[in-house]
């Protein structure tokens, strides 16, 4: 399910022709999601068949910043800031359509002057893992549920966010959980979504209001990974585009207001028989195969190690509360949303996983190629998984890393997960997030201040 299916470069420029593009955006996501790259004249894009960039631009934290003295990623990234050769990927070309002039925009892979591919680009751990999949013949499945907040402009960050004004003049000050009426209040701002989201080919499906104040999701239709990844990189972009035309903000933060939920990116996963097409998480009877069992167990075992990459952020670990409409622990369960991995009900072809833990402000690339690891590595290793739940999650113990230093610890200390993601890309972004963390700790925020600061 990519953009443009087996597109080819003669495909890619024949399209180009044809759309009359003058400029091409050429996009490399970051480990933070970021799109870093350049923009290049239809000519030299042609001519050229690609761009350089530094490698350090993909191990920057998400301030511009890159670790010092850290010996790991000082082995992973050279000293001599040498160059990465961006490589399009002509099944990723869609339009900008929120340029003046007709332009487009491609996603690159990033190679090394002999040809390898650059390990820790996130494209490149995600192709990594589906690698892994290939090779016992199974081709896993995803469908990403995107959820994000829409704000009013706070050009001030010591300002606290507040809801956006809608159509009728007024801001949400209750809950307005699945209401048509409050979605209708940013009509204008949707129908250009749709429109963007339809010329780019990104197959968006059902749009809801969730639970918090000016709370959205957006769902996507089921498909290949590395393709559905590209979308959710290509939407986020997308969205916060059209948002400023608008005159508002919309915001992936996983938790950017107090008292409100958080938002999360649910990820849908199965995985089928490349051979015959068949779902291996359900036996010929229909009933849960024992790959299903173990693909939980797999999720159960090492999602608490990956928790770094799901929840990147210090902010990630505020959605991460009890009774908040998140998970806190790894428990299982059919139809029940309270737990971390939530079983649908649905017909045997259909059968399915919820992972719930995923943060909105994940790195859709890592984040899809994490939870396959964990799912590969328990069926590969036969990992059985706890008791179904089926009462609230929220009344177990916490199974989940409250913060983002403990979460960092653990992944640096899981060796599958290293041997399954790279360990290249391990030691990069491990560095990358405890810089993250270490910059985080020398701000002081306004409730230290409140309370602290003639109280102790």
């Amino acid at each position: 399910m990519a953009i443009r299916d087996n597109f080819s470069y003669t495909d890619m420029e024949e399209w180009l022709d044809a759309k009359r593009v003058t400029e091409i955006e050429c996009l490399v996501p970051d480990l933070t999601g970021v799109a870093r790259g350049k923009i290049l004249p239809r000519v030299k894009f042609t001519d050229d068949r690609g761009m350089r960039l530094p490698e350090v631009v993909l191990g920057m934290t998400v301030t511009g910043n890159t670790p010092e003295r850290d010996a790991a990623y000082e082995r992973a990234i050279s000293s001599i800031d040498r160059d990465m050769i961006l490589k399009a990927d002509p099944t990723t070309i869609t339009m900008v359509p929120w340029a003046v002039d007709p332009t487009a925009q491609v996603i690159h892979d990033c190679y090394y002057a002999d040809g390898r591919l650059v390990d820790f680009a996130p494209r490149s751990v995600l192709r990594r893992v589906l690698k892994l999949y290939e090779q016992r013949g199974w081709k896993p499945v995803v469908a990403p549920e995107l959820e994000f907040y829409l704000t009013a402009k706070n050009i001030d960050p010591d300002l606290p966010l507040a809801a956006p004004i809608g159509r009728s003049g007024r801001a949400e000050t209750s809950r307005q959980v699945y209401s048509i009426d409050a979605v209708n209040e940013f009509d204008p701002l949707f129908e250009d979504i749709y429109d963007y989201c339809e010329m780019m080919n990104l197959d968006v499906d059902t749009l809801i209001h969730e639970i918090g104040a000016g709370q959205m999701e957006i769902n996507f239709q089921h498909g290949e990974p590395l393709g559905l990844a590209d979308k959710v990189f290509y939407f986020k972009r997308t969205l916060r585009e059209a948002a400023l035309k608008h005159d508002m903000y919309a915001t992936f933060m996983a938790k950017p207001m107090a008292g409100e939920p958080g938002s999360a990116m649910h990820v849908h996963q199965s995985v089928v028989d490349a051979a015959s097409g068949k779902n291996v998480f359900s036996d010929d009877d229909g009933s849960p195969s024992t790959l299903f069992q173990q693909y939980i167990g797999g999720l159960q075992r090492y999602m608490p190690s990956a928790m770094a990459i799901v929840a990147p952020y210090v902010n990630s670990y505020r959605r991460i509360v009890r009774e908040t409409a998140a998970p806190i622990n790894l428990q299982w369960g059919i139809d029940n949303r309270t737990v971390g991995f939530r079983v649908p009900v649905s017909g045997s072809q259909d059968r399915r996983i919820e992972n719930r833990v995923i943060g909105a402000d994940a790195n859709p690339y890592l984040a899809l190629a994490v939870t396959l690891a964990c799912g590969y590595l328990g069926m590969t290793e036969a990992l059985e998984p706890s008791a179904m739940v089926e009462g609230n999650a929220y009344d177990m113990p916490v199974e989940l890393p409250q913060g983002l230093s403990e979460a960092i610890t653990l992944l640096r200390r899981e060796d599958r997960l290293r041997d399954v993601l790279g360990e290249r890309f391990i030691d990069v972004y491990t560095a990358v997030k405890e810089l993250e963390h270490r910059e985080f700790m020398q701000v002081i925020s306004p409730w230290e201040r409140e309370h602290l600061l003639l109280h102790v």
